[in-house]
């Protein structure tokens, strides 16, 4: 079934294609087989470290198309982005892996990963511990969790026991938060890298302010990223000076044309 044939927001047509799509593979490839597959992964690269180095840490975002904007890109070769972004000082990099509105891939993140020194974050809608050994499995170094995907009633232990997870497989996730509310469950299940999206994800309207408005919320011990909407060299310096340790830029580098000149503008 399409996308615009499903009832509600963006968010629950992509959650609902998500959970279709991982109860499908769940029927292919075991989460047996992903353990024995996450055991023979290549070493975690430190996530952690990367963002909190004494520099402008940005984790330049992967992907070839979004809900929003549609195709970004269309010349989407995740190597040599991977390449061109790290030569150009990015200190992360996340890489879009959902398949039917983001049009990404695992192949694209595993790609991206071997061609760089860089520690990868897996961008996806994750929900199931399935693909928190499906992420390892593929070599992913970090991935991310959004809070909003998680109901408050009982929500939090599910949330809580894929941060134990991924950090029982070498991996500290990115837990995403879009208010005050969504900061207290995060910290209540035990996040350590706070992720505020500035892009309200039922609407897709973005407003940089967000991140503004919460980075309060957040405690020192905690590692804030502010995510989306940043496209200007006085973005950055704002953000950091509120308190942000890193930042997610994506669309901005995808859509320009030549993305490691945007990076290094913005650094």
């Amino acid at each position: 079934m399409r996308a615009e044939t499903k009832p509600g927001t963006i968010l629950d047509r992509i959650v609902e294609a998500r959970r279709a799509a991982i109860d499908h593979r769940k029927r292919v490839l075991p989460e047996a087989v992903l353990r024995m597959a996450a055991g023979k992964a290549e070493p975690v690269r430190d996530f952690t470290a990367a963002l909190t180095r004494d520099a402008v840490n940005v984790i330049a975002e992967l992907k070839k198309a979004s809900p929003s904007r549609g195709v970004l890109r269309e010349d989407f070769n995740p190597p040599a982005l991977a390449q061109a972004l790290e030569r150009a000082g990015a200190a992360a990099l996340s890489v879009l892996t959902e398949e039917e509105f983001f049009q990404g891939s695992l192949k694209d993140m595993r790609v991206a990963r071997a061609a760089c020194a860089l520690p990868v974050l897996r961008k996806d809608f994750i929900v199931d511990p399935w693909q928190v050994w499906e992420a390892r499995a593929t070599n992913a170094d970090s991935f991310l969790l959004i809070v909003m995907l998680f109901r408050p009633a009982g929500g939090e232990a599910a949330l809580g026991e894929l941060l134990v997870l991924g950090r029982e497989l070498g991996m500290e996730p990115l837990v995403e938060v879009h208010s005050r509310e969504e900061v207290s469950r995060a910290l209540d299940a035990g996040a350590r890298i706070l992720g505020v999206n500035n892009r309200d994800l039922r609407t897709l309207d973005v407003r940089l302010e967000t991140s503004l408005e919460l980075i309060e919320a957040i405690p020192d011990e905690c590692i804030a990223v502010s995510e989306s909407g940043i496209r200007s060299a006085a973005d950055v310096p704002r953000l950091r000076a509120a308190g942000f340790d890193a930042f997610l830029v994506g669309e901005h580098l995808m859509a320009s044309p030549d993305p490691a000149a945007a990076l290094r503008a913005l650094l």
